[in-house]
């Protein structure tokens, strides 16, 4: 069973494209799908860049072309609970587009003809992905990021959470910004560009879904970390932990079947 894996920016996917085992590479649509084997599992990788139609597009060519059996979606995120901090992961249990607002002609947030307002990730890929970011956090994280970096970055005490995660076409940059993704998705945990509209690709193709996030600020006014030293030097880094250890996961488990 072939894998698809997602990142929104190059720095996340680069260190997961160097551990891959290259078989093919392929361009399409100005992006460069990358097939082949990391951790005993075929997979692959594309960076979709940006963007909920940047990214509906690229997880359509997966499905399409590629004839990936679930995907996954690995990167950052800005927090929205205030009990969440830098470092810390959350894994998608609902994905919502929380810029989506067709009235009066539907409901706010309800996505048109579907008759829903939110996505669910696969509950096993879910349940596995939280496993593996813990397994991470515990044997990992010290020798993979290390110490030094995680003190310039301000990552303190990790952890990994369960939770919604709310997707639009807007960076969220404010106070007032956080706060109105937090009246429309009150459930929310954090926020990103791209989560929500994979997973209603993935919803309209029968497609299994996982999503796992790495907060890297606040989604607000007061961010302390610069934004691309914080995915180069600990967000890439945890999606290739988090990544290997589920496909070796899964490799096992098949085995044990």
């Amino acid at each position: 069973m072939t894998i698809g894996i997602m990142t929104a920016m190059p720095e996340e996917a680069h260190l997961l494209a160097h551990e891959l085992k290259r078989e093919t590479e392929r361009v399409h649509g100005g992006r460069t799908y990358y097939t082949g084997e990391l951790a005993g599992h075929r997979i692959v990788l594309v960076f979709s860049r940006m963007g909920k139609v940047a990214a509906a597009a690229t997880a359509q060519h997966l499905i399409d072309s590629h004839k990936v059996r679930s995907i996954i979606f690995t990167g950052v995120a800005g927090a929205l609970r205030p009990d969440l901090r830098i470092g810390d992961i959350v894994v998608a249990d609902r994905l919502w587009q929380h810029d989506m607002d067709a009235s009066p002609l539907y409901p706010l947030l309800e996505i048109p003809l579907l008759h829903v307002s939110s996505f669910a990730a696969q509950s096993g890929i879910r349940d596995r992905l939280k496993a593996c970011a813990e397994q991470f956090l515990r044997d990992g994280f010290e020798a993979e990021v290390g110490a030094s970096a995680s003190a310039d970055l301000g990552i303190r005490d990790p952890r990994v959470i369960i939770g919604d995660i709310a997707s639009g076409d807007r960076f969220i940059a404010s106070h007032a910004d956080r706060e109105s993704v937090r009246s429309r998705v009150p459930s929310a945990a954090c926020v990103e560009m791209e989560g929500g509209a994979v997973a209603q690709v993935c919803y309209e193709n029968n497609i299994p879904l996982g999503v796992v996030r790495v907060i890297s600020d606040g989604a607000g006014d007061g961010a302390h970390v610069d934004f691309g030293t914080f995915v180069r030097d600990a967000a890439s880094r945890y999606g290739l932990g988090i990544m290997k250890r589920f496909l070796e996961r899964e490799v096992s488990d098949k085995s044990a079947r």
